[in-house]
């Protein structure tokens, strides 16, 4: 019998893989992460680290599996909080989950696994495995969409490498999400109709400003609004001597100087606020909503324009240094001058958009067939080919 260790999280969906690895004959423990131990961050009493524990224990017991609880809070801090800080004060937008999966689950608690003698982990993502193997008979593993569309997780493992995959299962990947609730109910799980988690995948029912307002100084600033026919967008028809310098344009961050447009509100902090977000502006009596164009977190001045279709808020291409290029096929990574057709998505959820990769010496550009809304630095750009998620990077601008 193989043995799995199950990251049990007190949700619906880890405690029906947990249910499905020891149907399929695998022996199974149930490991519940304590990511999380300060008090003073949690919303109101709600402590939803221990309710979610207990939950974790019942469902343990309901499955007849040895259970434990591992505090993971210290390494936790280390890289994922500290991390989010420290991007939020340079003026970037982490993606906590995507993080929180490389760094925890599929990192310190994989390791946890391997020295317990397990020979895998499994997490209730809603993801995909698969392999083959390679003419020089090695085995390359895939990652692969969800079954179920709109809740298909693949993209919150986009960082994972050929090593972690080899040793991770998703047991529901191949399961509709009424499916899964379905068989919680039958079994009587006390997870069958629980709410799906919201917020980090760390401070259970906090929300993320709140969590940062806790934690960032708060200090005023201007909001200033660009008007939608300001000069800054018309771009000239420029010939580019190389492709390499048409994307490097398409890509590039505009920079916005406080006289371009008129101060119409006062903020707590550029840090606190994203490119795209439309909520806690505070400013009323637009003919459209307002939107985050840009922050300046270095003279703490937050650019905004009217309507989600401002071209302050569009752009054709991003751009991911080398460093940060990550491919879970490393077998098809580019070389310099090669490009790449693909699928590709900017945030969870997004419906998928058609891009050409174009990797140059200095990093790997994605320029898209249609605009994007809200390209925002620090978050994760995935890319699939077909029902495979080959690669991602963080976005640089």
């Amino acid at each position: 019998m193989k043995r799995v260790v199950v990251g049990l999280s007190g949700g619906v969906d880890s405690s029906v893989a947990a249910y499905l690895l020891k149907e399929q004959g695998y022996e199974v423990i149930g490991l519940f992460m304590r990511n999380w131990n300060d008090a003073s961050v949690t919303l109101e009493d709600e402590c939803p680290w221990i309710e979610d524990s207990a939950d974790a224990l019942l469902t343990a017991e309901k499955l007849n599996i040895p259970f434990q609880v591992i505090d993971m809070s210290a390494s936790y801090k280390e890289r994922i909080v500290d991390y989010m800080f420290a991007e939020y004060e340079q003026g970037r937008t982490p993606n906590p989950d995507v993080l929180c999966n490389r760094e925890i689950k599929f990192d310190l608690f994989l390791k946890t696994a391997l020295e317990l003698g397990a020979d895998y982990v499994a997490t209730g993502h809603y993801a995909r495995k698969n392999s083959f193997i390679d003419k020089n008979g090695k085995e390359i593993f895939q990652l692969l969409k969800g079954v179920d569309n709109n809740k298909d997780q693949s993209y919150f493992l986009c960082q994972l490498s050929q090593e972690q995959l080899s040793k991770a299962l998703f047991p529901i990947g191949n399961l509709e999400k009424s499916e899964v609730r379905r068989i919680a109910k039958n079994l009587d799980l006390v997870t069958a109709d629980k709410k799906d988690s919201q917020g980090l995948c760390f401070i259970g029912k906090v929300s993320l400003p709140e969590f940062l307002q806790q934690q960032l100084r708060p200090k005023k600033g201007k909001i200033i609004e660009i008007p939608k026919s300001s000069s800054i967008y018309q771009k000239e028809e420029k010939h580019f001597p190389t492709i390499e310098k048409k994307l490097e344009n398409q890509a590039a961050a505009i920079s916005y100087k406080k006289t371009d447009g008129e101060v119409v509100g006062e903020h707590q902090g550029a840090h606190f606020f994203t490119r795209g977000q439309r909520k806690g502006l505070g400013v009323g009596g637009k003919a459209e909503p307002l939107f985050v164009l840009a922050t300046d977190v270095q003279e703490n001045i937050i650019y905004t324009g009217q309507g989600h279709d401002h071209p302050g808020l569009l752009k054709d291409a991003l751009f991911i240094q080398t460093d940060e290029i990550h491919w879970i096929r490393e077998d098809m990574a580019l070389k310099e001058g090669e490009s790449l057709e693909v699928q590709a998505r900017i945030r969870y959820r997004q419906p998928l958009q058609r891009a050409t990769l174009n990797q140059t010496k200095n990093g790997l550009f994605v320029a898209f067939d249609t605009p994007q809304s809200a390209i925002t630095e620090g978050q994760f750009c995935a890319w699939y080919i077909e029902d495979e998620l080959v690669g991602s990077g963080v976005i640089h601008h």
